[in-house]
């Protein structure tokens, strides 16, 4: 039987330059996603973790293809979750995209932020994939916090996002899944 470790003992230098000589890459049979779809489905499994009756948002803070920190929306902690107490919005009757200010839970985009602060982890110059286009409340946030790139899949009924992202060159995305 072939004994690695003693191959490797015997092997000599002109062998290994020899094959570091010759050494070969070729295209992978099945070509790996784009990073822009990896965080992006990535996005839609941290939003699982949402009880908000109305719509469940997840978000990405990625840095050179590394993840920062993730958020989904989610009142703050301590403070009941979505499923164990009355929606203020509903009870309110608060059309989406108006008074985001009145509702228990904090964005997707605020709890990534937020745990980015809280663990010291700078986001300057980093890309936050949101299912969900970013509320204009949420686009102040990433404009601070350096973020210069935001790719999303699905709509929010805010105009002032865009204006703001153009106004101070923040790239958006809509990358349809």
């Amino acid at each position: 039987m072939f004994n690695v470790t003693e191959r490797a003992e015997s092997m000599t230098g002109e062998e290994l330059e020899k094959f570091l000589n010759d050494f070969k890459t070729h295209e992978p049979k099945t070509p790996s996603e784009s990073w822009d779809a990896y965080f992006m489905k990535l996005a839609y499994q941290v939003r699982e973790r949402s009880s908000c009756h109305h719509r469940k948002v997840g978000a990405l803070i990625v840095r050179e293809n590394r993840i920062l920190a993730t958020g989904y929306n989610q009142p703050p902690s301590g403070f009941p979750h979505c499923d164990e107490t009355e929606c203020i919005r509903d009870a309110l009757k608060i059309p989406s995209g108006q008074n985001q200010e009145l509702c228990y839970a904090a964005h997707a985009e605020q709890n990534a932020l937020s745990q980015a602060a809280r663990f010291g982890i700078a986001t300057n110059g980093s890309t936050i994939y949101v299912t969900h286009r970013p509320c204009s409340i949420c686009a102040r946030l990433i404009i601070n916090a350096g973020i210069k790139r935001v790719v999303f899949a699905e709509g929010y009924p805010d105009p002032l996002t865009e204006f703001m992202f153009d106004r101070t060159g923040v790239i958006m995305i809509n990358y349809s899944m």
